[in-house]
């Protein structure tokens, strides 16, 4: 957690941001793993927020597939489903890489 903290710091210190949504969502898994599901949630929602503004889908959708997967264990499947379906249908190519085939998968899932 001290590491993340740190790299939290240089972004701000810095001013860079490129890698912002990334660090937040990764922070958010940390956290979910130590049963902190709401942090969780604010986290994964800082970094769709941060993804979304600076245009990053491929942010974007990691974000979303995390907290869509946090709802789907929650049973709030709807709320999943609405979340990740927008973000996967924007993608027009690329559906071989492990990102897009996760999302399929959780999308198939959440629609059974």
């Amino acid at each position: 957690m001290a590491l993340w903290d740190e790299a939290f710091q240089v972004a701000e210190r810095t001013g860079e941001r490129w890698f912002a949504a990334e660090l937040n969502r990764q922070k958010g898994q940390l956290l979910l793993g130590q049963w902190h599901s709401e942090a969780a949630e604010e986290l994964y929602r800082r970094a769709l927020g941060i993804a979304e503004e600076q245009e990053a889908k491929l942010w974007e959708l990691r974000a979303a597939m995390g907290l869509a997967r946090l709802h789907r264990d929650q049973g709030r499947h709807s709320e999943a489903r609405e979340l990740l379906a927008p973000v996967y249908g924007w993608f027009t190519e690329g559906f071989t890489t492990p990102d897009l085939k996760d999302a399929k998968a959780l999308l198939d899932e959440l629609n059974a």
